[in-house]
């Protein structure tokens, strides 16, 4: 049961922040409330639903227990809500506070999905097969995401930016294998708070991957 609501709580807190991520990029668009709840919802369980469809789950987990879609909902619709009542919060000092507080509750929920996947992957008899339980891990953490940008008709975020996947891959490795060497509360708490500070050291110092091409220098 303490594992149980440890998983709930990190959950939980991933699934406001992947909601709201994906409501504020539908707002952004201009879509309508249909488009804001679809892109919404969508960021927060669609990596879980890929996950559970990839182990065979079916009907996926979210259609079981829709608890994490209630939330989402409810938290695409307050901030629907929000923007609506009051329009020059997309243009105020507000919207910074906002992007730093939801880049932390990200960061928190990328673990948390992260080390969930894994362990998803664990409970259903697949441990020793790493490869499989890294990958289920990182697609649990940015499924949706990918899913969000898209339906946005964008470049996925995680190609593009902020080591955002990769700190996903590293945190999955290092919980494969910790669970051989220590508990199942260590390994989830050190690989989940290691995929959160690699997420917001990327965010603070603008770490990213290299590209083929080199920008052009400036002349004058």
């Amino acid at each position: 049961m303490q594992n149980i609501s440890i998983f709930f709580i990190i959950e939980m807190i991933g699934t406001v922040a992947f909601a709201s991520s994906g409501a504020m990029v539908a707002i952004k668009k201009e879509l309508d409330l249909l488009g804001v709840v679809v892109l919404g919802v969508t960021t927060a369980v669609g990596g879980g639903m890929l996950r559970d469809i990839i182990l065979g789950n079916v009907p996926p987990a979210l259609f079981m227990n829709p608890v994490y879609v209630i939330a989402g909902f409810l938290t695409v619709l307050v901030l629907f809500t929000v923007v609506r009542l009051n329009q020059m919060i997309l243009e105020s000092r507000s919207i910074e506070m906002y992007e730093r507080v939801m880049n932390i509750f990200d960061a928190v929920g990328l673990g948390a999905f992260t080390v969930t996947g894994i362990n998803t992957a664990v409970m259903a008899g697949y441990g020793d097969y790493r490869f499989l339980a890294v990958f289920l891990g990182v697609l649990t953490g940015v499924g949706g995401g990918v899913l969000r940008d898209i339906m946005a008709g964008q470049t996925p975020y995680i190609l593009r930016k902020h080591f955002y996947a990769c700190a996903s891959i590293i945190g999955a490795i290092v919980y494969t294998y910790l669970l051989e060497f220590a508990g199942g509360d260590l390994a989830v708490v050190v690989s989940a708070c290691l995929v959160v500070v690699i997420r917001l050291l990327a965010t603070r110092y603008c770490w990213n991957l290299p590209k083929a091409t080199r920008k052009k220098k400036e002349v004058g």
